[in-house]
């Protein structure tokens, strides 16, 4: 079984930065693209970055180019997502998810391309 486990969530002020971290584990745990995902009240979830694990290409919604960055650490079977600028419309439940397979970039956004999902994390910025 794959278990994905965000951290770093919390209260930041508006303008403020977190890094969340989602660590991979499982036996049979293998991933070909990770991604970062958020879901606010009343809303569907949200795409918003996705990383390679081979080559660590990146990808990025518009509404968090130039304030977020995703990486990875491959030995750890970790996944960062650095946010920085933080506003309080970015107050929402973050979620990783993981993709076993390759696929065109196109599906990246598309939440039903991912195998598994993580718990979520709470990020709640203040004005």
């Amino acid at each position: 079984q794959v278990q994905l486990v965000e951290s770093g969530g919390g209260l930041v002020q508006a303008g403020g930065s977190l890094r969340l971290s989602c660590s991979a584990s499982g036996r049979t745990f293998r991933s070909a693209v990770m991604g970062w995902f958020r879901q606010a009240p009343g809303k569907e979830r949200e795409f918003l970055t996705a990383i390679t694990w081979s080559g660590g290409s990146t990808y990025y919604a518009d509404s968090v180019k130039g304030r977020f960055t995703v990486s990875r650490d491959n030995a750890k079977n970790t996944v960062y997502l650095q946010m920085n600028s933080l506003k309080p419309d970015d107050t929402a439940v973050y979620y990783c998810a993981s993709r076993n397979s390759m696929v065109g970039s196109s599906y990246f956004p598309n939440p039903g391309a991912y195998d598994y999902w993580g718990q979520g994390t709470q990020v709640t910025v203040s004005s």
